[in-house]
């Protein structure tokens, strides 16, 4: 017993923080406060050094508190907590998802590099790649979840500027088709164009599944990053960030993160932390109740097809499913048989299901990816990778699963269709 590990969700209650040294509290206090006192000016003075890397840290020594854009004890221990679900060896805590995406590309991507990133991706991480890296004269190319490792190699032999590629950027599923991207054949390829002199980054944002259902860095990832926003808070009350990844990657980050001045604040770093004490028990029920939903939506008339990782017909997605992720997850999208008429008569017919973008809530949200979180994206893109007029998206949350059935149920009930849908549906209902 005396080796025993404990679990990362035993862990969440207490790993970083000695109650001893914040009068006995049990919970880690917010420490609301900018700017920290030396008791010398030589531990200031070594705390600088340390925090410049104007010299290597001493055995057993720790970075001392500062200044709370440098550092802060809610952040400190909440980055200690996030690192055990990944393994990761460090971490870095943000005020936004795009925040955390923004740093690292800005971080490791300079003028004339290569850029080969997975589509589709969050709309916003879309907008940046191309409209922001490419201004700072950053080269980008896109492949999709249908590239096999061949195909890819020789779109990069095509474009004439694979010997620039310096990161490979991929979002896996995939928001909002939940299309899978096989980590371990996109660390092949970085490996591929890998030498002793340049290391090919692999970053993978894993939001979908969160720190629970997926371990990118056990696939070969370098870095993993996450909207902790989604289901790390869980409660659609905080807008926050991370990355993970090794010491010597993080402490590049978090140089930068300093720089830019884009470190969550401390209020955030409790919040984050009240909600990590929760995470298992919210996943876990959120993907019991994302599988019942899916099998009601599986059958349905009025549903065309439904994007959810635990019903995939592609066998290569089965593969990759089955290599790396421990969970179909709470994200369930669909066509409609229609288009936007129909998709906006049952997104606006719902009850308890509620009309709203983000995900990874305890309550369920529902949105039209065309026009909210991927209005940014051109229809031509849009139409490439399935986010179609008649596609929906569902993060479903921790209610009663036969009250989200109900709900779905009534207002795909409402759905007026045209006489061209009503045949369709007509001939489901007659092979069924």
């Amino acid at each position: 017993m005396e080796h025993h590990q404990l679990k990362p969700e035993s862990l969440m209650m207490s790993f970083g923080y000695k109650p001893e040294l914040s009068e006995g509290s049990i919970k880690c206090p917010i420490f609301q406060t900018s700017t920290f006192v030396f008791q010398t000016a030589q531990e200031g003075k070594s705390f600088f050094e340390l925090a410049y890397g104007l010299r290597e840290k001493e055995e057993n020594e720790s970075p001392g508190l500062i200044y709370s854009r440098l550092n802060n004890p809610d952040l400190e221990i909440l980055e200690n907590r996030l690192t055990l679900w990944d393994k990761a060896e460090d971490c870095a805590v943000f005020e936004s998802g795009m925040s955390a995406i923004s740093t690292v590309l800005l971080k490791f991507l300079k003028p004339g590099d290569l850029l080969l990133y997975s589509n589709p991706v969050y709309g916003g991480t879309s907008h940046f790649i191309k409209d922001i890296l490419t201004g700072f004269g950053i080269d980008v190319l896109p492949f999709s979840a249908t590239d096999t490792k061949e195909n890819i190699l020789e779109r990069l032999k095509q474009s004439g500027k694979a010997q620039n590629l310096a990161m490979i950027y991929i979002e896996t599923p995939a928001n909002p088709t939940n299309s899978l991207i096989d980590i371990s054949m996109c660390r092949a390829i970085a490996d591929h164009y890998s030498n002793t002199e340049k290391h090919i980054l692999l970053s993978v944002d894993n939001t979908y599944m969160g720190p629970i259902w997926q371990h990118p860095l056990a696939h070969g990832a370098d870095l993993v990053l996450y909207s902790a926003t989604k289901y790390i808070g869980g409660h659609s009350d905080v807008i926050a960030g991370a990355c993970l990844g090794s010491h010597s990657l993080i402490a590049q980050v978090k140089e930068m993160r300093t720089f830019l001045g884009n470190m969550a604040g401390p209020w955030t770093g409790w919040l984050l932390m009240r909600s990590l004490e929760t995470l298992k028990v919210r996943m876990t029920t959120q993907n019991r109740n994302a599988e019942r939903v899916a099998a009601f939506l599986q059958d349905h008339p009025k549903v065309e097809q439904i994007y959810f990782l635990g019903s995939i017909a592609d066998p290569r997605q089965q593969e990759i499913y089955n290599k790396q992720c421990n969970s179909s997850g709470a994200m369930v999208s669909f066509d409609i048989k229609g288009g936007e008429t129909e998709a906006f008569a049952f997104l606006d017919n719902l009850k308890l299901i509620k009309l709203a973008v983000s995900l990874g809530g305890t309550e369920s949200l529902a949105e039209h990816p065309a026009t909210m979180t991927h209005a940014g994206v051109p229809p031509e893109g849009r139409m490439a990778h399935g986010i179609s007029d008649q596609l929906v998206r569902l993060s479903i949350g921790v209610e009663n699963s036969e009250d989200l059935i109900w709900d779905i149920g009534q207002a795909l009930e409402k759905v007026t269709v045209t006489t061209e849908v009503k045949d369709s549906i007509n001939v489901s209902l007659i092979q069924v």
